[in-house]
């Protein structure tokens, strides 16, 4: 499998290429009243209409210093949405082997698996739980 892998704060993740539409540069965001604190707001891209979630938030991780530059237009059950990311690092080829379940309630239902490289690793993120039913 293939996967691209960004960066949130000082952690790796990793998305299924199969999902990635696109990968952008920061754009301006239009905020959305009453929204709930995981929307960030919506963009227009290329005259598309795109909910950007808050992938912190989702993922309980701690907000880096730094200005988020990159958006991650992923396709969700049939609907494009964006996620916010510090960075993205690079798109690897996987081997399944390589990927471990992981069971941790602390990162809720959105962790497929972790990719044990040789010097780092990488959470699998499972896109189709990231928006709440």
């Amino acid at each position: 499998m293939q996967v691209v892998i960004f960066k949130l704060s000082n952690e790796q993740f990793a998305v299924d290429t199969d999902r990635v539409q696109s990968i952008t540069d920061m754009t301006e965001i239009t905020r959305v009243p009453k929204a709930p604190a995981y929307i960030k707001g919506l963009i227009n891209l290329r005259g598309n209409v795109i909910s950007l979630l808050d992938i912190n938030l989702l993922l309980d991780v701690e907000k880096s210093g730094q200005e988020q530059t990159n958006i991650i237009i992923l396709d969700i059950e049939e609907e494009m949405v964006g996620i916010t990311v510090d960075q993205v690092d690079e798109v690897l080829d996987v081997e399944e082997n390589l990927i471990e379940k992981f069971e941790n309630e602390n990162k809720k239902a959105y962790v497929k698996g972790i990719i044990n490289f040789k010097d780092r690793v990488v959470t699998l993120i499972d896109i189709d739980k990231l928006l709440p039913n």
